[in-house]
Parts: C-alpha cells; structure tokens; sequence
C-alpha cells in the first residue's frame, strides 16, 4: 500500500518519457501506482530497481514521488519556516517543491512570513497533507528530566482554564500550571524553564520562576526599578487587587507581598495605604 506523508520503498514498475511508475510491487501494478518525474530520476534506473521516495500531492492534488528528503513526516513534528502567507493560512518550507500549507484554524498564533514555527504534520479530511501548530497529541511523554532540572521550551498554545502550553526541546510535553504562569507569555516565545514535578505519565510540570530565594531577590528587584521608573512610588499595598499588581507588574499577589516584605526589611522601601514608596535614602 502506497502511504501518503511517509518515504518508502517502491518498484519501478514502468518506464515513461514523462518519468517512471512506481509500485508496492509488480503484482499490485496498475491497481497502485505513483508517478517520480523524470527530473527526478536517477539516471540508468531499471524496471524492478527499489527506490526510496516520499509521497505528497502536487499543485493538482494528485499523489506524487519524490526523492528530496522532506524535514518532516506524517505525525511527527518539525520547527519550520513560514515563505508566504494567503487567505487560507500560512505555508511553510519543508524542503520540497510544494510548500506545506498551515492552515488558519490549525494556527495558535497569526503566523506571518519568516516565523519560525513548531508543527505537526497529518492528513486532513479531504486526504491532504497540512501542518498544526496543536501539537500536544504528537509530543513525547517520555522526557529525560527530573524535577529541579532546568530546561528550554518553546510556548506552542496558551490557555486560561490550564494555562500555558510548553513544548520542551520542541519534543517533550510540559505544562506551566495557570497558578505558575504569571507574566505575559507568547506563543512561539522560547522560555528557561524548571522542571517542578515529572508526572505519573511522564509529562512535565515547569516554571519560569527560578528557586524560592532566587526569584525574591529577582522580583524584589523588578518591583523597585518599576518604581524608580514611576516616580519612586506605586498606587499598590499587600491589599490591591491581584489582577491590578498583574497587570502592573507581571506577579502574583503572593510574589508581590514576599517581594515587598524583602525590600521594606532590608529598609529600601515604605508601606503605606494604597501606596508603597522608595525611603529617600535608598
């Protein structure tokens, strides 16, 4: 059986001026057969010589051989190139003469020309071969990893009921949980992360946020350049709102109060009603 989006071995079971035919074997031929084009041949090849090729569909949406290599294959996943965009999606090199279109709704963010992009490769309804950037069905579950590594991921989808999606070495399946995913993440955006938990099904649990006294010393820092830069003060006290101290500075209400804590202790700032404040000798 000739299987579309994988490369395999086929007969030459028939010369052509236009190319050769190729088959699962002589017996199955003509009931299966795929065209390699002549520019494509290798010179001296005979009827009954194996070849390896990959089948994809033409510009006519006709099954076809190739002998290119592409840069990815049906289920697994690749970090391709955006070429050109249209009003039905994005298309993406993978290395053959067709380009492989992403389409809109297989999109997690408005890929437009020279994005890099995480994808999948699969077969859509209609039998042809597109990329998604929903990934999460194709990552691996089985990691290296142990909690307190650290590790890269690429974000590939952001939810607000789970949080965000992380694709670690573009190969293994993380999650940043919704209560750790303070900040503004973008998909695409490659992150340094920790690995928290390794999970009963082996998918990984990370954070951006470093060690418990790393991370203090970080935001307490964040916390009092934003308020060098407000004026040496901020409309904020352990009491705000935690979408309003989000929204200003990027942290939960748990992260802020540690972080303000830590500055007014080593005397750096003040607290009063509604306001924190840079003490003048700072």
């Amino acid at each position: 059986m000739i299987v579309l989006g994988k490369k395999q071995k086929l007969v030459v079971a028939q010369k052509v001026d236009f190319g050769v035919y190729l088959a699962e074997s002589m017996e199955e031929y003509p009931d299966e057969k795929v065209l390699l084009p002549s520019r494509q041949t290798p010179e001296n090849v005979q009827e009954g010589d194996e070849l390896t090729v990959f089948i994809y569909r033409d510009s006519m949406d006709r099954p076809i051989a190739t002998v290119h290599e592409p840069l990815v294959e049906l289920g697994q996943m690749a970090v391709l190139e955006a070429v050109d965009t249209s009003r039905i999606g994005a298309f993406l090199n993978w290395g053959l003469e067709k380009d492989l279109l992403l389409p809109f709704r297989e999109q997690t963010m408005r890929v437009e020309k020279g994005d890099q992009c995480l994808v999948a490769l699969y077969e859509d309804k209609s039998h042809r071969l597109c990329a998604t950037m929903k990934v999460y069905h194709y990552l691996n579950a089985q990691s290296p990893y142990k909690a307190g590594d650290m590790v890269k991921g690429r974000v590939y989808e952001i939810s607000k009921n789970f949080g965000v999606f992380v694709a670690v070495d573009d190969q293994y399946s993380a999650l940043i949980p919704k209560s750790e995913a303070q900040g503004n993440y973008q998909v695409n955006e490659i992150l340094d992360l920790r690995v928290t938990q390794v999970k009963e099904d082996g998918k990984l649990n990370v954070s951006a946020r470093k060690k418990a006294p790393e991370q203090l010393s970080e935001d307490a820092q964040k916390i009092f350049q934003v308020m060098e830069r407000s004026g040496g003060s901020l409309p904020l006290d352990d009491k705000s709102d935690p979408a309003q101290i989000k929204a200003r500075l990027g942290l939960s209400k748990a992260a802020f109060k540690r972080a303000v804590g830590h500055l007014m202790k080593t005397g750096k700032i003040t607290q009063q009603p509604g306001k924190i404040s840079i003490k003048q000798d700072s």
